[in-house]
């Protein structure tokens, strides 16, 4: 991902993710999950935008919740309210990284249990004769989603109810730091026109 740097033409260098470990993608589950902690305690990124960027700076996917994150421009004159609604939509994105990784994280561990299982019942090993990874068809795997879905309901219920919460904080700080622009600029020209 790129971006133009606003006034040239020249392509800005995207947002890079610093990784924790390297290595083959054939880990199981549970070394992924090692892996995920010494992730979450590392920056989402090391990227600084350039010094005079006035907007937001969205990444690549995320690896483990696979959201892009976002690197919010502060503003030298930020007032407390704008203050406010930057840190609250920070917040907002860091518990939605968080959720979203231990939720992927939790399914691809069940789910890779599960297939083991259904394999090992029918007398089969995680490898075909020809030595490609064994899987199991759309039917058996609907039975899984059903049963994740099931089990994890009260979660994604719980979940939305507090997403929802945020982005309606963050629209009504949004309304009110519109105001205070709106506001500021009024009494701007109130005083050039009274000068």
């Amino acid at each position: 991902m790129a971006a133009l740097r606003p006034g040239s033409g020249a392509l800005v260098r995207p947002l890079v993710r610093s990784s924790s470990s390297g290595g083959g993608g054939g880990r199981l589950a549970r070394e992924r999950g090692t892996e995920r902690r010494d992730a979450a305690s590392s920056p989402v990124s090391r990227f600084c935008p350039p010094r005079q960027s006035c907007h937001d700076w969205i990444g690549p996917p995320d690896k483990y919740s696979n959201l892009r994150p976002v690197l919010f421009h502060v503003p030298e004159n930020e007032s407390p309210l704008e203050q406010r609604l930057r840190e609250l939509r920070q917040e907002t994105q860091e518990w939605n990284q968080q959720f979203w990784a231990n939720q992927n994280l939790t399914f691809n561990k069940e789910k890779e249990e599960f297939i083991y299982s259904r394999l090992q019942a029918k007398g089969l090993g995680l490898r075909t004769e020809s030595g490609q990874r064994a899987t199991l068809d759309a039917e058996e795997m609907a039975d899984f989603y059903k049963e994740f879905l099931s089990k994890n309901f009260q979660k994604h219920m719980s979940y939305n109810r507090d997403w929802y919460k945020r982005n309606f904080a963050i629209t009504f700080f949004m309304g009110k730091v519109a105001l205070e622009r709106m506001w500021n600029k009024l009494r701007q020209k109130q005083k050039k026109t009274s000068s």
